[in-house]
């Protein structure tokens, strides 16, 4: 009963406690790279304006992946970065399984210099789109 009273007396405080929370998430979201949907990955990728990197391990990637992709497994990404920056000047998008290690991927490559993107979902969003997936290397 404290909390609802202290919430009534000091909404102005808790609103603003609520905006910073807001702010600080959507700042981070938006700087580990905007999420895309499949369909603008598809559209991203037949402009010839990006490159998917699957962030996931050699089995994994193996067993079904974007076509076209590039498989640098999230606990390579540092001592492979002289093939990411081939692809300096154009869009990253990066993919994993769900999403848990694209945000931190795409921090690092972010303070890098790179434009990159996550797949919102991971594969496990393309796959519940129906959409194809290449198997094998």
């Amino acid at each position: 009963m404290d909390f609802f009273n202290f919430v009534a007396q000091e909404w102005i405080l808790v609103t603003i406690l609520i905006v910073l929370i807001y702010l600080y998430v959507w700042r981070d979201r938006i700087k580990s790279g905007r999420p895309v949907s499949p369909h603008e990955v598809t559209r991203l990728v037949n402009e010839g304006n990006a490159v998917i990197v699957d962030l996931r391990e050699g089995a994994e990637f193996k067993a079904g992946h974007i076509v076209g992709s590039v498989n640098i497994p999230y606990a390579k990404l540092s001592k492979e970065s002289t093939e990411v920056a081939s692809h300096k000047g154009k869009t990253l998008i990066l993919v994993d399984k769900l999403g848990q290690h694209a945000g931190a991927v795409g921090r690092l490559l972010g303070k890098e210099g790179f434009e990159v993107r996550r797949l919102g979902g991971g594969i496990a969003e393309w796959q519940a789109q129906s959409l194809p997936l290449v198997k094998g290397k």
